[in-house]
């Protein structure tokens, strides 16, 4: 059981997530933002699978075949794609992400991709990730469209320009 480590990395996480989306202008996501990885359901899990250079809930997918702490996070926190996913007769509807949602979520994916890459961080990661990793299928077009087009911007032009364009797109698109 890795229970400081555990604490240490999701806050790490968490001050990076916030640093980011101050920079296209979400406070109160940045403020908000994975404040359930603290909760007994999903911390507990996280230190008992913890590994530091990937997601604990990897590991415990592997280890149960499922990830509670997964299952219990996705549904609690709206900047994650799989939120958005609905029934409606009897079929499974994904929904477009508000601006706000996605920026945040594009915002986790480069803290995530530097808190577990470290040093072999660079901007090309996030989008590699996303292409590699990322079940699309589970995704609104839409908003896999977008997320693509972000995170390519990160790796051809970088954070500066990137988060230039991400505020202006978040600011476009309140409602």
């Amino acid at each position: 059981m890795h229970v400081l480590k555990h604490f240490l990395t999701i806050s790490k996480h968490r001050r990076a997530v916030r640093k980011l989306c101050f920079k296209c202008g979400l406070i109160r996501q940045g403020l908000a933002h994975d404040r359930s990885k603290y909760s007994a359901a999903e911390f507990w899990p996280g230190a008992k699978y913890y590994q530091g250079y990937r997601s604990p809930q990897a590991r415990e997918r592997e280890v149960l075949g499922y990830s509670a702490a997964w299952l219990h996070h996705k549904g609690r926190n709206k900047h994650h794609f799989e939120y958005w996913t609905d029934f409606a007769d009897g079929k499974r509807v994904y929904v477009e992400m508000p601006a706000k949602y996605l920026a945040e979520m594009i915002c986790d994916r480069i803290a995530a991709s530097k808190i577990y890459l470290k040093e072999n961080y660079d901007d090309s990661k996030p989008l590699e990730y996303f292409e590699n990793k990322t079940d699309k299928e589970g995704m609104h077009p839409a908003t896999c469209e977008k997320l693509r087009y972000f995170l390519t911007m990160l790796k051809e032009r970088g954070e500066k320009q990137t988060f230039k364009e991400l505020k202006k797109y978040v600011k476009q698109n309140k409602k």
